[in-house]
């Protein structure tokens, strides 16, 4: 620790990404990056975007891409915020319209750079318990006073932060579940974070127009092949967004780049090829689940692009330490509750087939 660090930085844990390793010939399962490239379209646009205008600012208000966002989803532009990929997005968020006098909530297994945020902007917070099969039931965020019927309960009960499909273990809320977590807290925000959504979940972006604290958050690096380009965006009413742009406003004017801006508006607008692709993964994640059943796994009902599975035979940090040892990188999360299971990332075909029989011989 240094000695010129603020409090704050040193009180921090940091979030930890998924490991990055430099390797040749390596299967590489634990980033739930997509396993398919960009739409060649989306190639194209950036190239067309590398001229001279490189020397002048981009767009502060990202016009053109809030317009295509908002054309793809039948919501205003002014009603669409974009940002630096969607932690970006989720971070400006949570200075902007979840830090408030009561705390925040939020699952107990759950996308681990919520409490980071919390920590790096002194948000108080508390965790909800996932059920015994790992599930967010809706009623534990639904105040007991609005079960009692009394319609000011949500009153004194603070935001709310919840990923769907969730992350680590992938299960989906349906779409009337969330709509009841937001109808039963009025008076403060819901963020609703889809990074994985478009992989077998019902986007919550319908009930915006009849919810005026529903923020919901997506990206670009999941379902439309691009973690490099480092773009997310978020959809609500307008006095949300106006409330991000005040943040983002006060911190960087121009978090979307030349080249990542047109890139995006080729993705978004590219509604063919982010269908077949996502079917594809979909169609692997679903073959990938028989064979780890049959291996004895249990593997955690997925809306995402990736897997959560545990064998009762086999310790998890084994498990990925030897498929690590034959070039396979699975995510494994020493925490309470979950350190027995492995986060696997839905690869190609050849890439589940390798991890699949690795597997085979491991558990022989």
């Amino acid at each position: 620790m240094s000695r010129f660090w603020s409090p704050v930085v040193a009180g921090l844990s940091p979030y930890v990404p998924g490991e990055q390793p430099k390797l040749r010939n390596l299967v590489k399962l634990n980033t739930n990056e997509n396993p398919y490239g960009p739409s060649p379209k989306v190639l194209d646009a950036i190239r067309a975007a590398c001229d001279d205008s490189l020397r002048l600012y981009p767009d502060p208000g990202a016009d053109q891409l809030r317009q295509a966002i908002g054309r793809r989803y039948g919501v205003e532009p002014g009603q669409v915020f974009v940002g630096n990929g969607s932690d970006e997005v989720l971070a400006l968020a949570f200075q902007a319209l979840l830090n408030h006098d009561a705390p925040l909530r939020f699952p107990d297994i759950t996308y681990s750079f919520y409490p980071v945020y919390c920590g790096l902007y002194r948000i108080s917070h508390e965790t909800v318990p996932l059920t015994e099969d790992f599930r967010i039931d809706p009623a534990d965020y639904v105040p007991a006073a609005v079960q009692a019927g009394v319609p000011t309960a949500g009153k004194g009960a603070g935001p709310i932060i919840l990923p769907n499909p969730n992350a680590p273990t992938g299960r989906p809320l349906a779409l009337d579940e969330i709509e009841r977590i937001v109808a039963a807290n009025p008076d403060v925000v819901v963020v609703v974070d889809e990074a994985y959504i478009d992989f077998g979940g019902d986007s919550a972006v319908p009930l915006v127009a009849r919810h005026d604290n529903l923020l919901v958050v997506q990206t670009l690096s999941k379902s439309r092949s691009l973690a490099g380009l480092r773009v997310g965006y978020a959809i609500g009413s307008a006095a949300l967004i106006d409330g991000l742009d005040r943040v983002k406003n006060s911190f960087n004017s121009y978090p979307i780049d030349r080249l990542a801006a047109a890139g995006a508006v080729a993705a978004i607008e590219d509604e063919d090829y982010f269908q077949q692709t996502c079917a594809a993964v979909v169609r692997t994640r679903d073959a990938l689940t028989a064979d780890l059943h049959a291996f004895g796994f249990q593997v955690l009902p997925s809306a995402a692009n990736f897997v959560f599975a545990r064998h009762p035979a086999h310790d998890a940090a084994q498990l990925a330490a030897a498929l690590r040892e034959q070039g396979i990188i699975v995510r494994h999360f020493r925490h309470p509750r979950i350190d027995q299971f492995l986060r696997i990332s839905v690869g190609t075909d050849a890439e589940c087939h390798s991890l699949v029989q690795a597997l085979k011989g491991i558990l022989a």
